[in-house]
């Protein structure tokens, strides 16, 4: 007759993994951006693409998309989001939307953003218009934009917000990510939502 301390024992072993398991699975994710809890519907907005149609946000759900304004001339942080955004689109492919807005609609025009975009990825989704039209969206999403700089017209930089902004599939602003965020951390993110 085996031992009943054997058969407790066996039991015991059974239950602790259980548990382990039902504390992993209902554990919160954690992620590398700045969560947004709980979730907020994120602005919906009409612009122009690089292709000259009108994009509108809410069109494109089902599936997330990351959202980062920037400008063309920019000299640090645009290039390296946008190389982010080359990183995670050959991660992901598909799966994301990938979405730049100017906050330079004077010199950002839909040809200037083409060319630029297609340095990086012509997958990217790059968006302008009047400033009329980009700063209810700038304000929506809490963006600063300040031009500075001499040299006429075209020699100003633009000093602007740089974080990027993840929204799920069902249109909810989910995440934020500063610029050090790797990208290899942003694609784990949007897997977590995405799951």
């Amino acid at each position: 007759m085996k031992s009943p301390f054997l058969y407790l024992g066996v039991v015991g072993i059974v239950v602790f993994f259980g548990l382990l398991f039902v504390r992993s699975a209902v554990q919160p994710a954690s992620f590398s951006g700045s969560q947004i809890d709980p979730p907020v519907p994120a602005a919906d907005f009409t612009l122009t693409d690089q292709n000259g149609e009108a994009f509108r946000l809410s069109d494109h759900r089902g599936k997330p998309a990351l959202v980062f304004f920037g400008y063309t001339n920019c000299p640090d942080v645009c290039p390296i989001t946008l190389a982010n955004y080359k990183n995670i689109r050959g991660e992901m492919g598909d799966q994301v939307n990938l979405i730049f807005i100017t906050v330079d609609p004077e010199r950002d025009t839909q040809e200037q953003i083409r060319q630029h975009l297609g340095k990086f990825d012509a997958a990217i989704i790059g968006l302008t218009g009047t400033r009329a039209e980009l700063e209810p969206v700038w304000k929506d999403y809490g963006v600063f934009q300040s031009s500075h700089g001499g040299g006429g017209v075209e020699h100003y930089d633009v000093d602007h917000s740089s974080r990027v902004y993840a929204i799920d599939a069902e249109g909810n602003w989910r995440l934020t990510f500063l610029i050090e965020t790797d990208w290899q951390s942003i694609v784990k993110d949007l897997r977590q939502i995405m799951n």
